[in-house]
């Protein structure tokens, strides 16, 4: 395994939470343009405010409602609006607090933030390819590196991680850039081949689930659930509501 998975103690493994699941926020008017989005503080559009109260009903009924023995919840999200209210869905009608921490927010994409990918693909033709094929076109125009969304993202998860016991899940509320980074980085997956994403994009308000294993004094993390929503999210109501006549 590569040096980034593990987490070294010395004599016993560290405290640690009973598991990680990862969201990705709700739909925002961006998404739904097709642009890159990066950083830029851009609210939930309307079906995004719905999708993501599908989510949080989902996820209180999954890892709240019916695991009575993980009586406590650990929640922490990205500091940029999307995030937060996709995060506060699901926390507020448990009484939760939900801890902004901006080592989780959303890669940033420089100067190529706002604008549309089919714009990008004609104003930038080589720079754009190389940005498809993962060979780093995007970096020169400001765009942060993989390897440090990667490095902050494993940084936040092993704090929090290790600020409970196995009687607490964490929940981190987040972007689907630094979800699929993070994840390779704490996979390993990230050094197999560099010019290859061996991870898919997230859908807006699906998650990741994470469960940990203890191998001598090593706490490694192994991936459960990935790219999992509601039900309803396999259904073209997820993207149309309002056209299946769904009430918001």
């Amino acid at each position: 395994m590569p040096r980034n998975v593990t987490i070294e103690s010395r004599g016993n493994v560290p405290q640690h939470v009973h598991a990680i699941t990862l969201v990705r926020h709700g739909r925002t008017a961006f998404n739904a343009q097709h642009r890159l989005q990066g950083q830029i503080n851009i609210p939930l559009d309307e079906v995004g405010e719905w999708q993501v109260r599908q989510t949080a009903r989902a996820l209180r009924e999954l890892y709240v409602d019916h695991r009575p023995d993980i009586p406590n919840r650990l929640v922490v999200c990205s500091d940029l609006d999307r995030a937060a209210a996709t995060a506060h869905a699901f926390a507020d009608p448990l009484g939760l607090t939900v801890h902004a921490d901006e080592r989780v927010r959303e890669r940033s994409f420089g100067d190529w933030e706002g604008v549309a990918v089919e714009e990008l693909a004609e104003r930038y033709p080589e720079d754009y390819r190389s940005w498809a094929e993962f060979r780093g076109g995007e970096l020169k125009y400001g765009a942060e590196s993989k390897e440090h969304v990667g490095k902050r993202g494993v940084e936040a998860l092993n704090d929090w991680a290790m600020r409970a016991g196995t009687d607490t899940d964490l929940f981190v509320f987040s972007h689907g850039a630094w979800i699929s980074q993070t994840l390779q980085t704490l996979l390993g997956l990230n050094e197999v081949q560099p010019d290859f994403a061996s991870i898919l994009s997230m859908r807006n308000a699906h998650w990741v689930h994470l469960v940990p294993i203890e191998i001598g004094d090593t706490l490694r993390w192994r991936l459960l659930d990935y790219n999992h929503g509601p039900a309803i999210a396999d259904t073209e109501q997820w993207e149309h509501p309002r056209r299946q006549g769904l009430d918001f």
